[in-house]
């Protein structure tokens, strides 16, 4: 066949290029992280096992001794275990949580004590404790909204911005008081300083008071002990500062009476967590 008397196709009806389709990807399953996976062992065994020993952690995790310990001082720094008599059992930052998603943790003071200061008082009430270098507040009875909110949304709070924190740090030994301090940073420099100047006074009243930054609203606490006389958390009204002032002295008897009653109570929780 002669080529010049050949007709092309017209481009136009060529045969189409397939068009390559793009599969939609999956959502990326779930996978597991070493790190978050030890995290978490630590946290479920003690959970189960409350008590257990650096020994016996290590054993369950079948993991360098290295790695566990690293593990266990980051979770005690930041209060998500607690070591008492180098065993070892869920800290007070779990409680935190609980108190932010609006549920409460019971033990040796119940929430049926928190109300009844609760309703003597006519405020709300938070039980906090020491978490690391901060208070968490881990139960609470009668909160209106903004103390509530504020509970809430901010579970780790200096000890020296709270009545709480301040409650406690009081009740502290001087030596363990200041290391605290001399851990502060210098923009708590002034924090420092307040405290010191009402420590005093703290110590006499057995109540640490504090104002916001707005000062309109107030909170008065005190120490709550065991019946060993250890300091295990404190207890804080909070108010209007205009309601609360000018019962500052019967609200303070109201908070030591209580927490004294609390002290002389069976350490074993009474209602399940």
């Amino acid at each position: 066949m002669d080529r010049e008397n050949q007709t092309e196709q017209p481009l136009s009806n060529a045969a189409p290029t397939p068009r390559r389709v793009s599969a939609k990807r999956a959502p990326a399953d779930p996978q597991n992280h070493r790190t978050v996976d030890r995290v978490t062992q630590i946290l479920e065994e003690v959970v189960y096992r409350p008590g257990m020993t650096f020994a016996e952690l290590v054993r369950a995790l079948g993991a360098a001794k290295s790695s566990v310990h690293g593990f266990i001082r980051g979770l005690l720094a930041k209060g998500w275990l607690y070591e008492d008599q180098h065993r070892f059992y869920l800290g007070p930052a779990v409680y935190g949580l609980t108190l932010a998603s609006g549920h409460i943790r019971a033990g040796s003071v119940t929430h049926q004590d928190l109300v009844a200061l609760h309703e003597e008082t006519g405020l709300a009430v938070f039980l906090g404790v020491q978490a690391g270098d901060h208070l968490i507040y881990i139960a609470e009875a009668g909160s209106d909204p903004v103390a509530g909110f504020e509970a809430r949304s901010n579970i780790r709070r200096t000890l020296l911005s709270t009545a709480g924190g301040k409650a406690l740090l009081a009740a502290k030994s001087p030596s363990e008081r200041e290391l605290y301090l001399r851990r502060r940073p210098r923009e708590e420099a002034e924090l420092v300083d307040v405290f010191l100047g009402e420590l005093d006074g703290i110590t006499k009243a057995q109540v640490a008071k504090n104002l916001n930054p707005a000062r309109m609203r107030c909170g008065l606490a005190t120490a709550v002990r065991s019946r060993a006389g250890d300091v295990v958390a404190s207890v804080t009204v909070v108010g209007p500062i205009a309601e609360m002032e000018p019962r500052f002295a019967a609200l303070s008897a109201a908070l030591v009476k209580h927490a004294s009653a609390w002290a002389r109570l069976s350490t074993i929780p009474r209602e399940v967590i």
